[in-house]
């Protein structure tokens, strides 16, 4: 009996999450269809084009008395910018809704509007997840380690990474966390907030990332070490270890975060997986000592600042300032 009710609870369970998405998409297209429609009809004329704004508030009134505030001027206005926007009603989603599209439209570059709306599709983001990976700048970040191309092709799964750079961010955002900036906190506090919210770091971190283990006790020679946070990426096929630092890295940070990515690599990953990475996360690094702690070659370790805060675009356009001009000094 117990077994019958549970399946017959999956297929209802199953059922009713069907038919929500039935039901989101087919608002999504009415709303495309109306918007359709406004376009049409501001076509045949410029007359109507020029009084466009008033025949949207007089179609409102009218649409709002009968079928209610959903039709509103500024859905009206934001159906006919859908239209606009996605001019081919295959190009839509049918697990994006309505309200997915409505904050989609506010992207102006085209290349950032597709890699919002095939994340979205791709990792299933609720509208909450998709405002919020928008207002932390993931598509700029991501653009910090790569191109436009690959940053794409990526998220519309055309290609899948293949290098440590391509999911391993700096900044890293951590705002989700609630903990205050100017406050001072000890590792273990960044540490235990991180496995509170393990959901949106997962998040935070990207595709293809598992959680595995926190303060993973390792055995070197009799003596006992700790990694903070173990994780493991499936698309990469490696584990990614993170250290935590409060302070500005030293060149010891490196050095122990070298020895846990080698003991793994030696003693704990398969054959049939590729290299461990080791990310030091930390609120603020030298990008000098990394540098000249590890070999030229390194395609192991990073080192991401984490922000407690969302970050500006003024934040970012300096970060990548300051990334150019250290791989100038390379040169």
């Amino acid at each position: 009996m117990d077994q019958l009710v549970s399946d017959i609870r999956q297929i209802i369970s199953q059922s009713r999450e069907s038919a929500a998405r039935s039901i989101n998409h087919a608002l999504a297209l009415m709303y495309w269809h109306i918007g359709r429609v406004i376009v049409e009809d501001e076509q045949q004329g410029q007359q109507r084009a020029t009084y466009g704004k008033a025949l949207i508030k007089n179609l409102s009134a009218q649409l709002v008395a009968e079928f209610g505030e959903n039709f509103s001027s500024r859905n009206l206005q934001l159906s006919r910018q859908f239209f606009l926007t996605y001019p081919i009603v295959n190009s839509l989603s049918s697990q994006l809704t309505w309200t997915h599209y409505k904050i989609l439209v506010r992207l102006e570059e085209t290349s950032k509007r597709a890699f919002y709306m095939a994340e979205a599709e791709k990792n299933a983001w609720t509208v909450r997840q998709l405002e919020r990976q928008i207002n932390s700048l993931l598509y700029e970040r991501l653009l910090m380690s790569q191109d436009k191309e690959s940053v794409l092709a990526i998220a519309q799964s055309q290609a899948k990474p293949t290098k440590p750079h391509q999911v391993i961010k700096d900044p890293i955002v951590l705002e989700f966390l609630g903990l205050k900036p100017q406050a001072s906190y000890y590792e273990q506090d960044i540490e235990h907030a991180i496995i509170t919210h393990i959901q949106e770091f997962l998040l935070e971190l990207g595709n293809g990332f598992s959680f595995v283990a926190r303060e993973k006790r390792i055995i070197i020679d009799s003596d006992e070490f700790k990694i903070d946070l173990v994780f493991y990426n499936r698309l990469l096929q490696c584990f990614v270890l993170l250290d935590l630092k409060m302070d500005k890295i030293t060149h010891q940070d490196v050095g122990q975060l070298q020895m846990y990515v080698n003991y793994y690599d030696r003693d704990i990953k398969e054959s049939y997986e590729n290299p461990t990475i080791g990310v030091l996360l930390c609120a603020d690094k030298n990008d000098a000592v990394v540098r000249y702690t590890l070999p030229e070659n390194n395609t192991q370790l990073f080192a991401s600042k984490y922000q407690l805060h969302l970050p500006t675009e003024q934040q970012l356009v300096e970060e990548i300032r300051k990334e150019l001009t250290d791989d100038t000094k390379q040169l």
